[in-house]
């Protein structure tokens, strides 16, 4: 699943073809998709000149004076300006034609993708009204952390997954930040002290900053019509590395599911 390093550099890869242009068009081959594209996107969003794209958390908001398209890329989905003349494929959902001649072409092989419209604050939208800071933003600290996980028992590692608390730890990430902060993935959140959680906050950071400087130098080119972004080409430290030496003591790391995920981490470095 693409997560806040991939949808950002998504983000920025897109920017440059959309921001100033008019969307002079949509096609929609498969409405079908997490929730079904709404028939009034087709109306209304044609003629319209994007003003902005952001995004928050994992959503990517192409923003318009009349209103805001809300994409979520799921478990597969991904966004290219594909070169003129390119067909689309069988995953290939929805076009966007822009006033350049080029096309903005969303790919989703399983449909968990999502594109959506609203004419209100798109930050009250349900999907995002209760979500938490961002983690490279100025909200997150460690003593935002420290006092969301009062009183709670449930791993440490899914409290940072929830995205009521922060947005964007995915699994793979989280598991790379714990490693990093040094605390075992199954402690409860309410037992990490307040350093602790200080050092959590720096280490989610560096693992998202470190992601996203890899997409940087290895996902630039967003004119592809085939191509499907993947997890940066970065030195993951335990992800995935079940019975190798840890890096920093050399025990083997080890595996274990918490809340259905798959979770890596050196039972000798993090307690």
């Amino acid at each position: 699943m693409p997560e806040l390093p991939e949808v950002e550099t998504t983000r920025r890869g897109i920017e440059p073809w959309l921001n100033g242009e008019v969307v002079d068009s949509i096609t929609v081959r498969q409405r079908q998709l997490r929730w079904p594209v709404p028939r009034r996107l087709d109306r209304e969003l044609p003629g319209q000149r994007v003003l902005r794209v952001g995004r928050r958390a994992k959503y990517l908001l192409v923003e318009t004076a009349r209103g805001t398209l809300i994409i979520h890329l799921g478990m597969s989905g991904s966004l290219r300006v594909p070169a003129p003349g390119v067909a689309p494929g069988s995953h290939d959902h929805v076009d966007l034609g822009l006033s350049s001649g080029r096309v903005l072409r969303f790919n989703d092989p399983r449909r968990f993708g999502a594109m959506l419209w609203t004419t209100r604050d798109p930050l009250r939208h349900p999907l995002l009204k209760d979500l938490g800071p961002e983690p490279l933003g100025p909200a997150f600290d460690g003593d935002l952390l420290y006092r969301a996980a009062r009183g709670r028992r449930v791993a440490i590692k899914n409290f940072i997954m929830n995205a009521r608390v922060v947005v964007g730890v995915g699994n793979i990430y989280a598991s790379e930040a714990l490693f990093r902060a040094g605390i075992h993935p199954a402690r409860s959140a309410g037992r990490v002290s307040p350093a602790r959680m200080e050092r959590l906050a720096g280490t989610i950071r560096s693992v998202l900053s470190d992601a996203l400087e890899a997409g940087g130098t290895t996902l630039r080119d967003f004119t592809w019509g085939d191509g499907q972004p993947g997890y940066f080409a970065q030195d993951l430290q335990v992800y995935d590395r079940a019975g190798l030496p840890c890096p920093a003591c050399e025990t083997p790391l080890r595996r274990k599911v918490l809340g259905q995920r798959s979770t890596f981490f050196c039972a000798n470095c993090q307690r």
